[in-house]
C-alpha cells in the first residue's frame, strides 16, 4: 500500500510478459530468415551489434574449449550489411542456388542484466538447410547467447555469440545467418 507521499512503483513487464516478448522476437527472427526476408531481419539489429561465432577446440576440456580470441566470424552491423549486399549481387556463390532453411529455436532462458533495457537470452538453434536441387542437407546445431535491447521501437538484437555443437563444421559454408 502506498501513502499519499509515496509514488507507486513504475509498472514493468512481468517475467511472463518479458519471456513472451523475447520468444516472439526469436520466432519472428527465425521466420524472417527462413522466408528470405533478410532486409526485414536487418531492421531488428541494434546499431551497436556484435555478431560472432568463436572457435571451438576439441582438444581442450569443456570448460576451456571455446576460444573467445579467435572467430569464424565477428561482425558488426556494417559487416552484416556488406554480407546482405553481397548476397544481392547474384554472384555470392555460396548461396547460388539459395539455401532453403528451417530454424527451430528452443531451450530459451531469459536473464536480467545490470542494464534495465537489456536482457541476456540463452537459446538452442537447429538449422535445417538444403540448397536448390541438392539431395544433401545440413543440420547445424548451435547454442546462442544474445543480448537483446528492449527499445521503445521494439526488441533489437544487440549481440549474439553463436557456439556450434561441432568443432569441425560439417556444413560446406556459413552463408546463412544463425
Amino acid at each position: 500500500m502506498t501513502t499519499e507521499t509515496e509514488q507507486p512503483a513504475t509498472p514493468v513487464a512481468s517475467d511472463a510478459e518479458l519471456r513472451a516478448a523475447v520468444t516472439q522476437f526469436l520466432a519472428h527472427e527465425a521466420r524472417l530468415l527462413d522466408e528470405g526476408r533478410e532486409e526485414e531481419w536487418y531492421e531488428l539489429l541494434d546499431d551497436d551489434l556484435v555478431y560472432e561465432l568463436p572457435v571451438r577446440r576439441a582438444t581442450e576440456p569443456r570448460a576451456n574449449e571455446i576460444d573467445r580470441t579467435a572467430w569464424r566470424f565477428r561482425d558488426t552491423k556494417a559487416h552484416v550489411r556488406t554480407r546482405l549486399d553481397r548476397l544481392n549481387t547474384g554472384i555470392a556463390y555460396s548461396e547460388i542456388p539459395p539455401s532453403r532453411t528451417l530454424r527451430l529455436v528452443g531451450s530459451v532462458e531469459v536473464e536480467a542484466t545490470d542494464r534495465p533495457d537489456v536482457v541476456r537470452v540463452y537459446s538452442a538453434l537447429l538449422v535445417y538447410r538444403q540448397r536448390g536441387i541438392d539431395p544433401h542437407f545440413d543440420l547445424i546445431p548451435v547454442r546462442r547467447t544474445d543480448l537483446l535491447r528492449l527499445a521503445p521501437e521494439g526488441v533489437r538484437l544487440l549481440s549474439r555469440e553463436i557456439v556450434p555443437t561441432e568443432t569441425s563444421l560439417a556444413t560446406p559454408n556459413l552463408g546463412v545467418f544463425l
